[in-house]
């Protein structure tokens, strides 16, 4: 079970001084790294393709950053945390924040 997931609030706790502090939401999880909204966002030269409807030119879109680099963000708190997970009695697992135990 992944700790951080789709959706989630984020916040960058290592990186270059851009980055570094900032909270966004994950756009998507690829395996060890994670896309954040509106986050280390590159440059990318791109040709135009008329099938896909895509325009060339210089588009600016989001980096992936490793998912060490980016702590869950606890809402109560306003601070990145760290996150565990709890079997319940049925067996499904529950992700918790480490220092409250509360649930996210």
């Amino acid at each position: 079970m992944n700790r951080i997931r789709k959706g989630d609030q984020v916040v960058v706790t290592t990186g270059n001084k851009k980055i570094k502090g900032q909270t966004g939401e994950v756009l998507r999880v690829d395996g060890e790294r994670v896309y954040v909204a509106n986050l280390n966002l590159v440059k990318r030269h791109t040709k135009p393709n008329p099938q896909a409807g895509q325009p060339g030119g210089v588009i600016e879109r989001e980096a992936s950053i490793h998912i060490s680099n980016v702590m869950l963000l606890n809402p109560a708190t306003g601070k990145g945390e760290r996150v565990s997970t709890k079997v319940l009695e049925n067996g499904t697992r529950l992700r918790v924040f480490r220092s409250s135990g509360e649930a996210i």
